[in-house]
């Protein structure tokens, strides 16, 4: 901010510890206090004043003893700080207006005695500053503006600058008088000149902000504060910051993996300068806690605090509103439950809009919501119903922030749709390998899925509807899931180049419109998209296989579409109500019309009776493949496949019974003959003493309520 004022105010003051550049890093409190007027326009100077300052605490280091030349015996019958800066604020009107100036600005030889000692101080004291200790003119950043070629301001002190321009240095010899006397030369050398002077200016308050994670942020400006009790809020922090600038937004509360703040902050200021000063306020104290402070990363700051959701930007576009949290309300609480739980007293900013109800990816509610209320009365108020009843849950009320919103949201919205994958009981057991365009299971979440689109809806409809992100779509990334009669079942998966550009297409396409639909998009991992596209169903309860109502559906015959060899999936998926384990290959003799080839057994992969057809983008020229039992595939692809030698047939022969595998089915119609199991189960083999037995067994079965039937394979 440029400054035209003609009269400045030069200011010194000096604290019972710490002086000089490191004012201020060690919360000891301000002993002295030296200013002198200077008007400008007139080059007149007004009347030394020295005023000494009673601390709480009459302790002052040696150090301090040996610089100012004062002892806790000349402090004794001096005046508390509130005092005296009535004294100054008197003083200084005074003489102001006897030069016929409406105004001043404070002159300083550095940031510190107004940014690192005067306001901490006031704040821990509830002191109410005067308006003039908010702006303030750095004399030795001014002398580096006008003198370039001079040291560093870091380097500069007063008897190398008034060498510089020619002035002899001065001779008092007390502390603080030496100071002014030295400031005041100089400014009537160098800031006489009608030119406008940089005012630097102390925030007065904090302002939350909507962060986005596309907002570059400069490493040098973020620390990390840690050891922050736990019912602090941004507004606390930025107190314990007091006289520092802090980046609009620039507060966020981190939280543990249960939800609940951890006692950690990230604090973006506007300048290094200010992360600097910072720094210094390691192990300052918030109450009777002390806080470390440690230097952090702009990408740290924007994991927690940054957001690309436009329902939270649009929650946080109203600036200076007091932000509620409200936990465990019921899932089916709705809006106007929740403003008749907060009562009249307590009206929320704009009604219903100032709610926003935080819900998982599919949608389900979390039981969280947050609230805004225009001032700290009506805060107060809602605070009042901490743990009181909504419908038969208690409601817990706290202070919350904007960085804690998205931070929140994220956490939920990044949520798996299931936790973990269950541990099969059950050795896996052999299927056919999977096409070479379904990819590895990772946990990476890195996909997208997409559920609700229009049955008629394409490929080229979800790349329109991708728009500028279909670019970080990878290749063969797109996979349309068809239902069990090959129809669109309305559900799609993306796979993106990484789990940022993931995040990016779930936050800005989620509920935009397909075809007058709108269409869901949530964030997922290869591991749950494999899972559908295996046939099962995904939600957060857990894993289910689709029922077993049907017989296998033929595949389609073009192997050709698949050239390269099958992979193999590196995890099990699910387990299936029906196992069963083909023999290894063995030749059968079978006349040339009905020769039959079998993939030998394949290690971590679980049959599904019921699997998912799925397209994948681009298409092959033919129907693709479906994931689950095939027929017979041509003879010359057999026989090499067959002839393929496996290490998991040995493993499957040492782990299975020599005599086969016992099958137990259930649910099999009261009409079922040997033919309709023999036809289900084409493509095993079977012993003709099994056979034998399994007539024998499903002859007594017709006899049974529910018949069972066993097989042995």
């Amino acid at each position: 901010m440029a400054s035209h004022s003609d009269t400045l105010v030069v200011f010194f003051g000096a604290t019972a510890g710490a002086n000089g550049g490191k004012l201020g890093s060690d919360e000891r409190e301000i002993i002295l206090l030296v200013w002198q007027i200077v008007d400008l326009h007139e080059k007149k100077v007004g009347k030394l004043h020295r005023c000494l300052v009673k601390p709480d605490t009459l302790e002052l280091t040696d150090q301090c003893k040996e610089d100012t030349g004062l002892t806790a015996e000349d402090l004794v019958e001096a005046e508390p700080l509130d005092k005296v800066l009535q004294q100054f604020q008197q003083s200084v009107s005074s003489e102001v207006k006897c030069l016929g100036r409406n105004s001043f600005t404070l002159c300083v030889d550095s940031p510190h005695v107004i940014r690192q000692a005067l306001h901490p101080e006031a704040s821990k004291k509830n002191l109410v500053l005067p308006e003039c200790f908010f702006s303030f003119v750095d004399v030795k950043k001014e002398f580096h503006k006008c003198c370039p070629n001079a040291s560093p301001v870091q380097k500069l002190t007063f008897t190398s600058m008034l060498e510089y321009v020619g002035l002899p240095a001065v001779s008092e010899q007390s502390m603080g008088e030496m100071e002014v006397s030295s400031m005041v030369q100089l400014t009537l050398q160098i800031l006489a000149e009608p030119y406008s002077k940089q005012t630097y200016v102390v925030n007065v308050f904090f302002l939350s902000s909507f962060s986005s994670k596309t907002e570059p942020v400069d490493s040098e400006t973020v620390i990390r504060a840690r050891g922050l009790p736990w019912q602090s809020s941004d507004q606390d922090i930025a107190r314990f910051f007091k006289g520092l600038s802090i980046a609009k937004g620039g507060v966020a509360l981190c939280l543990n993996a249960q939800g609940r703040r951890n006692g950690e902050a990230l604090v973006r200021f506007i300048s290094s300068e200010h992360r600097d000063l910072a720094l210094e306020r390691h192990k300052h104290h918030m109450g009777s806690r002390y806080i470390e402070v440690y230097k952090a990363t702009g990408e740290e700051f924007l994991k927690i605090a940054g957001g690309t959701s436009n329902e939270v930007a649009q929650f946080l576009s109203k600036e200076n509103q007091v932000i509620i949290r409200m936990r465990g309300l019921p899932f089916t609480a709705t809006p106007q439950e929740v403003l008749s739980f907060l009562g009249s007293e307590s009206p929320v900013t704009d009604g219903g809009e100032g709610l926003l109800f935080v819900k998982y990816p599919d949608g389900r509610p979390t039981g969280d919501a947050f609230v805004l209320f225009s001032c700290e009365e009506y805060a107060q108020n809602a605070l009042k119903r901490h743990k009181q009843i909504l419908g038969k849950r208690y409601i817990e009320l706290f202070r919350s922030t904007a960085a804690e919103v998205q931070q929140v949201l994220n956490r939920y919205m990044s949520a798996p749709l299931i936790s973990t994958l269950p541990p099969s009981p059950m050795m896996p057991v052999s299927v056919l390998t999977t096409p070479p365009y379904l990819p590895a299971a990772s946990s990476t979440r890195d996909c997208v899925r997409l559920r609700g689109l229009p049955y008629t809806a394409g490929i080229e409809d979800i790349l329109e509807f991708m728009g500028e992100h279909t670019v970080d779509i990878k290749p063969h990334g797109v996979h349309m899931v068809l239902n069990q009669q090959g129809r669109p079942s309305g559900d799609a998966f993306i796979q993106m180049k990484s789990p940022d550009k993931s995040f990016m297409v779930a936050q800005k396409c989620h509920k935009k419109t397909m075809k007058d639909r709108y269409v869901e998009v949530f964030q997922c991992s290869t591991e749950e998209m494999s899972i559908v596209l295996m046939g099962g169903t995904l939600n957060r309860s857990g894993l289910s296989p689709p029922p077993c109502k049907l017989p296998c559906l033929s595949p389609p015959t073009a192997y050709a579409a698949f050239p390269t060899p099958p992979s193999i999936l590196s995890e099990a998926l699910y387990q299936p109500p029906l196992l069963a384990a083909p023999r290894p290959h063995q030749t059968i003799t079978h006349s040339p019309a009905h020769t039959l080839a079998y993939y030998p057994p394949q290690p971590h992969m679980y049959m599904n009776m019921n699997m998912n057809y799925t397209a994948y983008y681009p298409s092959p020229p033919v129907s693709p493949s479906t994931v689950g039992y095939f027929a017979a595939p041509p003879g010359s692809v057999a026989a090499a496949v067959a002839a393929q030698p496996h290490p998991a047939a040995a493993a499957a022969s040492s782990v299975l019974p020599q005599h086969g595998a016992l099958v137990r089915m259930q649910g099999l119609p009261y009409n079922t003959g040997v033919k309709d199991i023999l036809s289900f189960f084409q493509g095993y083999q079977y012993a003709p003493d099994e056979y034998s037995g399994m007539v024998q067994m499903s002859e007594q079965a017709r006899s049974l309520i529910q018949p069972k039937e066993w097989l042995c394979l």
